[in-house]
């Protein structure tokens, strides 16, 4: 029966510190190697903003809300990097099948970010994205401090705001 009691008494605690540990912000991103439009590859990990806080929203060319955010955050982004200097890198998680329809999309919505390809999803399953639109805040060190996952009209400015906080040194909550 002790046996039984202290090993329900481990279970307990071991959940306890893998859920305590979810908690706090990931540091580093993967080593993950993903391809840039002209078919460059570079590692996830080398994603940086000269030292400042970045973006990475993870989409799909067949996503329509992945479609309306970008768009959105298109509409706002130069004054965005203008007041935050923010930098956002849009991973593309099409496969094979739906790659060749990235560039001109891209080419088509002249949106002002970097565009990267995750074709084989190495980078969305390191980082435990299930569904675009998936957005990630990394903060200065390299942590991620802020995900959000759907889109709703409204949503690019939930974004900005606690990118602000970010860029401020402030809590996030």
């Amino acid at each position: 029966m002790k046996k039984v009691i202290l090993t329900l008494i481990t279970l307990v605690f071991s959940i306890g510190m893998i859920s305590a540990q979810d908690n706090q912000p990931k540091s580093g991103l993967p080593s993950v190697s993903v391809k840039t439009l002209d078919g460059k590859s570079i590692q996830a990990s080398e994603f940086s903003n000269e030292g400042k806080s970045f973006v990475i929203c993870f989409w799909a060319t067949w996503c329509k809300p992945c479609m309306m955010e970008l768009n959105a955050i298109a509409e706002s982004y130069d004054q965005w990097q203008e007041e935050t200097g923010i930098k956002i890198y849009a991973v593309s998680i099409d496969d094979a099948r739906t790659c060749p329809k990235v560039k001109p999309l891209v080419s088509g919505s002249d949106w002002p970010f970097e565009v990267i390809l995750d074709q084989n999803s190495e980078l969305k399953r390191a980082l435990g994205v299930n569904n675009p639109p998936h957005t990630l805040i990394i903060n200065e060190k390299g942590e991620i401090v802020w995900q959000h996952v759907g889109y709703a009209p409204g949503d690019e400015e939930n974004m900005i705001e606690v990118f602000r906080k970010v860029v401020k040194g402030e809590e996030i909550k």
